[in-house]
Order: C-alpha cells, then sequence, then structure tokens
C-alpha cells in the first residue's frame, strides 16, 4: 500500500501550507462538534492528524484532552514546532492505524484524513474494529471523506470516493448518522475538492 510514513514524511518535507488538503481553520470539523454538543472536557482522537490545524482550533476552544495520532513523525512535528508551548498540553502518538492498539476510548474520533486512502476491504474492516475499540456507546464520529464527486487521486496517491451509503455500511448497525454534508475545500491553489462529511453517534 502506497500510504505509508516515508511518503508522508516525503509529503511533509517541504511544509504543508502549499499542499492541496491544508486548510488554514478546521471549519466543518469544529461545526460538527459545536452540532454534536460536545464538552470542552470530552477526549478527542484526531486520526491522521499530521500538521492539521483542528488540534489549535480545539486549544483555542478550550478542549482540554487531545490525542494526536499520526504515523508520520515530519508531520506531527510541523504541529509540534505551531503550537510551540502548547504542545505539552496534547498526547502525541506516532503510530499507523493498521497497526496501533488504543488503550483507552474517546469521546469523539475524527478522521478527515485515512478513511478514504484505505482501498482494500482488509484496511476498511480494520479500521471499523479500531473505531469501535477507541470508543464506546455515546462516542460522537466526525468523518471527512471525498464525496462522490471528489477527487480520485490525493497526495500521488488513489483515493476512494465516498457517498453515503459507503459511509453508512463501514459504520455498521453500532452508529447512528446524525447528520451529512457536501462541502467543497478550496485548495491553496485554488482548485476544489469535494468532502463528504459525517457525524454519527455510537
Amino acid at each position: 500500500m502506497g500510504s505509508t510514513a516515508s511518503h508522508w514524511d516525503e509529503a511533509y518535507s517541504d511544509g504543508d501550507t502549499t499542499r492541496g488538503w491544508y486548510q488554514p481553520a478546521a471549519t466543518m470539523s469544529m461545526d460538527l462538534l459545536r452540532e454534536a454538543d460536545i464538552p470542552d472536557t470530552a477526549a478527542i482522537v484526531d486520526i491522521g492528524a499530521g500538521a492539521s490545524v483542528f488540534v489549535d482550533d480545539l486549544l483555542e476552544a478550550g478542549f482540554t484532552d487531545v490525542t494526536l495520532l499520526d504515523h508520520s513523525p515530519v508531520g506531527l512535528q510541523i504541529t509540534r514546532q505551531r503550537l510551540d508551548s502548547r504542545a505539552s498540553g496534547v498526547a502525541w502518538v506516532v503510530a499507523d492505524l493498521r497497526d496501533w492498539q488504543p488503550d483507552r476510548r474517546f469521546d469523539v474520533w475524527h478522521d478527515r484524513a485515512v478513511l478514504h486512502f484505505l482501498l482494500d476491504a482488509e484496511d476498511r474492516d480494520y479500521y471499523r474494529q479500531t473505531l469501535l475499540a477507541a470508543t464506546h456507546p455515546g462516542s460522537i464520529i466526525i468523518l471527512g471523506v471525498f464525496g462522490p464527486e471528489g477527487p480520485q487521486m490525493c497526495a500521488g496517491l488513489p483515493v476512494r470516493r465516498h457517498t453515503i451509503d459507503d459511509v453508512r455500511r463501514l459504520l455498521g448497525p453500532d452508529f447512528t448518522v446524525v447528520t451529512t454534508r457536501i462541502v467543497d475545500h478550496v485548495r491553496p491553489d485554488g482548485e476544489t475538492q469535494q468532502y463528504l462529511w459525517t457525524l454519527a453517534r455510537r
């Protein structure tokens, strides 16, 4: 599989603000978090966090229990440097999701970066197993994946487009979809990518 730590280390080697996934604020993620009415004491894990600014917005909003997981140490280091002294208040996990064994359960699972790169049925099954292992009844799931008219490649890798039925099948009967939104992400170069956002509750 092409989505390896070394691939993403190389992708991040020149920074992240010019890359297609970059966003100056995690607007949709925070909007869905507010819609779910999550308290600022909630335990949140950001899957495939890399250099995402979601953590900046969480800390600014007063959230105090944030874990960032990514298999690219280079991506996470960009975030560490950007957060500066605030980095000590964040839990950092360098791991491939497909090998990660969560040692706790989270109130919020957030993913804007991983699921659409998982093309193999085995990887997607493992994703769901890990999602179940890392959450509890009542947990909130926020997923941002490429929509039905989204790109077919990202960062030099093939990706999977999703419909809401695809997301429902992956989540299965353990989760209830609360809301979905189709949103065009504007890349730094001005092009757009269609995202399907889902807020679900276990």
